[in-house]
């Protein structure tokens, strides 16, 4: 599929979707929407991902070049941007089909369903759950699979990058290895997965373990895209109903470099590593003993020998017994040979 992505205004640092998208997807972007930085590449901003040329709007671009318009961007409270209608309608107009995930249905708004209807395109939205979904029957720690869960001290500190760069890198040294996608960039890269945030409270540990059961049999691996935090003041619920559905066997914990306080609850400040290390495995093990075995540390933005002595001081904190890396600058041989 060729997509175009829509990212005003937020690119790189701020269209997290847009940019798993540009790095893990089999699909071909044509081209990044950002009213912001129109006539420079996706390069010049991140140099490890899929390339594209950066235009202002939809219609700067040959529309039957494009079968989507991927929206990557999900701001908190995952609402829709009136600035990116005409881009939208634009669009669909042309005939090219919707991906988005918001919170906001683009399928349920009015303009945009009747162009849909008119001009044949279909509205995934990513984060709209299944109806047959219910709660866990607390089952998976009865899976044949090794089920690995990535853990976060905040949202946006590289859970999904993680999880994407264990299971590419699993399944190149030869296991049988599989994502377990629970939010919306890891869900359109896969293909498939169910939307945890948007999952009745209730079901949302036994929306993750659906996944499981359905995977289980066919693969070794299993590696569960983890969301929020477990002290996070909005999103603990989420991230709790993830580790009691899933039962893994092992934890990544994923962490920002240099980074102290809530992303966007400033007032609240982050608790020492350790703390989150005896949270996660309090917690997990009533239900299904899971211990802290790798971190993996997000040193975007430092330069090489920062980035060294944060990934060494982030080992420190952790314990002689878990290696860290930087997944994207390191790889993660290292983290693979304790979890696999």
């Amino acid at each position: 599929m060729r997509l175009a992505i829509l990212a005003h205004e937020k690119f790189p640092e701020r269209a997290k979707t847009g940019l798993g998208v540009l790095r893990y997807s089999d699909d071909e972007i044509v081209a990044v929407l950002d009213r912001d930085n129109p006539g420079r590449e996706v390069t010049d901003f991140v140099a490890d991902v899929q390339n594209a040329p950066i235009v202002s709007s939809m219609a700067d671009l040959d529309v039957e070049r494009i079968d989507a318009l991927l929206i990557g961007i999900s701001p908190i409270g995952g609402a829709f941007d009136e600035s990116w209608r005409e881009d939208v309608r634009t669009a669909l107009e042309a005939g090219c089909d919707l991906i988005a995930g918001l919170h906001y249905f683009l399928s349920d708004d009015e303009e945009f369903a009747a162009l849909a209807d008119e001009h044949g395109c279909d509205i995934w939205d990513v984060r709209k759950p299944h109806d047959e979904l219910t709660v866990a029957e607390g089952v998976a720690r009865d899976l044949d699979a090794e089920i690995i869960l990535t853990v976060g001290t905040d949202c946006s500190v590289g859970k999904m990058t993680t999880t994407m760069e264990l299971a590419r890198d699993a399944r190149e040294a030869g296991y049988d290895a599989a994502v377990i996608p629970t939010g919306q960039t890891g869900i359109m890269i896969e293909g498939w997965g169910n939307p945890v945030d948007r999952v009745v409270s209730d079901f949302t540990a036994g929306a993750v373990e659906e996944m499981l059961i359905e995977k289980a049999d066919e693969y070794e691996y299993l590696f569960v895209e983890g969301q929020g935090s477990i002290v996070h003041p909005a999103y603990s619920g989420v991230t709790c109903g993830i580790l009691h559905g899933a039962m893994p066997d092992s934890l990544v914990l994923c962490h920002r470099a240099n980074q102290d306080v809530i992303h966007s609850y400033e007032s609240y400040s982050m608790p020492p590593l350790q703390t989150y290390v005896d949270i996660y495995e309090s917690l997990a093990a009533p239900v299904h003993p899971a211990s802290v075995r790798a971190g993996a540390l997000n040193t975007a933005g430092l330069e090489e020998e920062a980035a060294r002595e944060a990934i060494e001081d982030y080992g420190a904190a952790l314990g002689p017994d878990v290696p860290v890396t930087d997944v994207i600058r390191e790889g993660t041989d290292d983290l693979l040979e304790v979890l696999l």
